[in-house]
């Protein structure tokens, strides 16, 4: 099954893609060609260049922050913000058709 997810790229600009259930959010934007998503690390959980900020109406909807993502989101270059998220702890499902992220300006 898949899923829209809305982001909102760093120039300002919006693109819609589909994901498919049980995808991370970091590798959909890679997949997606979301500028500004990077994974270095492969989703591994040891960078932070898959920073995003979750649109504040759907930051419920995407789980809580771990301990050891919480510590990595202070090491982003893009300012962390209340809503901000590792993508790649995001993942795709039924309940997130529709999510809005936002990939931050550097």
């Amino acid at each position: 099954m898949k899923m829209k997810v809305n982001w909102t790229k760093q120039d300002g600009s919006s693109v819609t893609t589909e994901v498919a259930t049980g995808t991370n959010m970091m590798e959909a934007a890679i997949a997606g060609n979301i500028t500004g998503v990077i994974g270095e690390c492969g989703g591994n959980l040891s960078c932070a260049t898959c920073h995003v900020v979750v649109d504040p109406e759907w930051a419920d909807k995407t789980g809580e922050v771990g301990d050891f993502e919480d510590a990595m989101l202070d090491a982003t270059e893009a300012e962390r913000t209340l809503t901000s998220r590792l993508s790649c702890q995001i993942i795709a499902d039924d309940a997130l058709d529709g999510l809005h992220l936002i990939v931050p300006s550097i």
